[in-house]
C-alpha cells in the first residue's frame, strides 16, 4: 500500500477560512500531492458560530490557492451536516481522513463524521492533534475531547507534551507519533532586513523584536510588555513589533503601555497580517519572542525557522522541544525579568549572526515528508521516514 496513490483527505480549517490551521492544512495537501497521493480538503461551512469567536472575521479576504481541492461542506453546529458528510466519505473509502483537533468544541462535529467514516471498514482515520488539553479550560472539555479520541485509528503530535497528554487520558494503546511542526515555507523567501523594514515603513536605526500571532492571554503578552519596561531594555535601541489580531479585551494591555510609557517603543499592528505581509515582519526582526504562559508547539516558531531568525521562547510545553538554548536562541523561564535578561545580553553579546547560523543548521529536521509518512504510519499504511 505504502507504493500505491493513495486517497487521502484532510478535515479541517482552510480557505475561505484563515489562521495558522488553514495554513498548515492547505501545506499538508501539497505535501500529500507531491508525494503523488490524490487529496483534497473538507473544511467547514461554519466553524464557529459568531458568539464564540473571538476575532474580526473567520474568512480570508486573499484568492484562495489555487493547486489544492477544498471542498466547503463541515458545519459545526449542526448534526445533519456532520451526517451528510460522514456518509459521503463512507461511500467514497479514502484510503486515510486525516482530522485537525484543536480545540474540544470540534469533538462532536469531528468524532461524528470519523465514526461514520470508519464504518466502511478500509478508510483510517488519523488526527493531528494540536492539544487534547486546551490552553483555556471549560467545562464538559473532557467528554467532548474523548469522544473524538476514541473515533480514531492513531494520532501524530508535534509536541513530546500532547503524546503525554494523549497516555494521560487513556489513548496510550493506540498509534502516536512525535514529529515537530514543519517547516511554514509557504510565506515567500528570505528578503534583506532593509528592504523588509522599508516595505513596513520602519528605520533601519532602530533593532526590532516580534511578537507576532493571535493575541490571547496564554500567550504572554503582558510578560513581555513587563520586560520591555525593564531599565535595561529600556536603555536598548529597540522596540517592540506586536503583529496580530487581539482574540481577547485589549484594554489591560493598552493599560501596560501606559503605565509604563512604553507608547513610543511599541510598533502596533494589530490586525490580521496577510500572508504577502508575514516575510517583511519576520524579516525585520532581529529576533521573535514567544513569551508564552502556556504551549504544546507553535506555527511561528517555524515561521520563525523558515526565515532564519533567532527566537526566544518561554520554558513551557513543547516550545523547548524546538529551539536549542543557545544555538537558535534562548530558553528562559517565563518571568519579565528572565526575558529582559536574555534581550540584553543579545543585543550587549551581537548574538544575531551566530543564533541565525544556528537557525540554518536547525531548520534541516523540520520537513513536511516526514510528517506525511508518520501520518501513514500511524494508520498502519506504510510510510517508512525518508531519508
Amino acid at each position: 500500500m505504502a507504493t500505491e496513490k493513495m486517497k487521502v483527505v484532510i478535515i479541517g480549517p482552510a480557505y475561505p477560512l484563515r489562521g495558522g490551521l488553514a495554513t498548515y492544512n492547505e501545506r499538508l495537501a501539497r505535501a500529500f500531492a507531491e508525494a503523488g497521493d490524490a487529496v483534497r480538503i473538507v473544511t467547514f461551512s461554519l466553524q464557529y458560530p459568531d458568539f464564540l469567536f473571538p476575532g474580526q472575521t473567520q474568512f480570508s479576504t486573499e484568492a484562495g490557492p489555487a493547486d489544492v481541492a477544498i471542498e466547503v461542506s463541515l458545519n459545526s453546529v449542526s448534526p445533519w451536516s456532520w451526517w451528510q458528510v460522514g456518509r459521503r466519505l463512507r461511500a467514497e473509502r479514502p484510503d486515510l481522513v486525516i482530522f485537525r483537533f484543536w480545540l474540544p468544541f470540534m469533538g462532536p462535529a469531528l468524532g461524528s463524521v470519523a465514526r461514520l467514516v470508519r464504518g466502511n471498514g478500509h478508510t483510517r482515520v488519523v488526527a493531528i492533534t494540536d492539544n487534547v488539553i486546551p490552553h483555556e479550560k471549560r467545562p464538559g472539555d473532557g467528554p467532548l475531547t474523548r469522544y473524538f479520541l476514541s473515533a480514531c485509528d492513531g494520532f501524530v503530535t508535534m509536541s513530546r507534551s500532547v503524546l503525554a497528554d494523549l497516555q494521560r487520558l487513556g489513548f496510550g494503546s493506540k498509534p502516536a507519533l512525535y514529529r515537530p511542526h514543519p517547516l511554514y515555507d509557504n510565506f515567500g523567501q528570505i528578503k534583506p532586513k532593509a528592504a523588509a523594514l522599508q516595505a513596513l515603513g520602519l528605520s533601519e536605526s532602530t533593532g526590532y523584536l516580534l511578537f507576532f500571532g493571535f493575541i490571547r492571554a496564554y500567550k504572554g503578552l503582558d510578560i513581555m510588555l513587563e520586560a520591555f519596561a525593564d531599565a535595561r531594555v529600556a536603555a536598548l535601541p529597540v522596540k517592540l513589533i506586536v503583529a496580530g489580531e487581539f482574540y481577547e479585551d485589549a484594554a489591560p494591555y493598552n493599560a501596560l503601555i501606559q503605565r509604563h510609557n512604553l507608547e513610543e517603543r511599541i510598533v502596533r499592528a494589530t490586525d490580521f497580517i496577510p500572508n504577502e505581509q508575514v516575510v517583511d515582519y519576520f524579516c525585520a526582526a532581529d529576533l521573535v519572542v514567544q513569551p508564552y504562559k502556556n504551549a504544546t508547539q507553535s506555527g511561528v516558531s517555524q515561521i520563525a525557522y523558515h526565515f532564519e531568525r533567532p527566537m526566544l521562547v518561554t520554558d513551557v510545553g513543547g516550545l523547548a522541544e524546538l529551539i536549542p538554548d543557545g544555538v537558535v536562541g534562548y530558553v528562559v523561564p517565563p518571568s519579565p525579568a528572565a526575558i529582559a535578561d536574555a534581550i540584553v545580553d543579545f543585543y550587549a553579546n551581537s548574538r544575531e549572526e551566530n543564533f541565525a547560523s544556528g537557525v540554518r543548521e536547525q531548520k534541516k529536521q523540520f520537513s513536511w515528508p516526514l510528517m506525511v509518512a508518520a501520518l501513514k504510519q500511524v494508520a498502519g499504511l506504510g510510510g517508512k521516514n525518508p531519508e
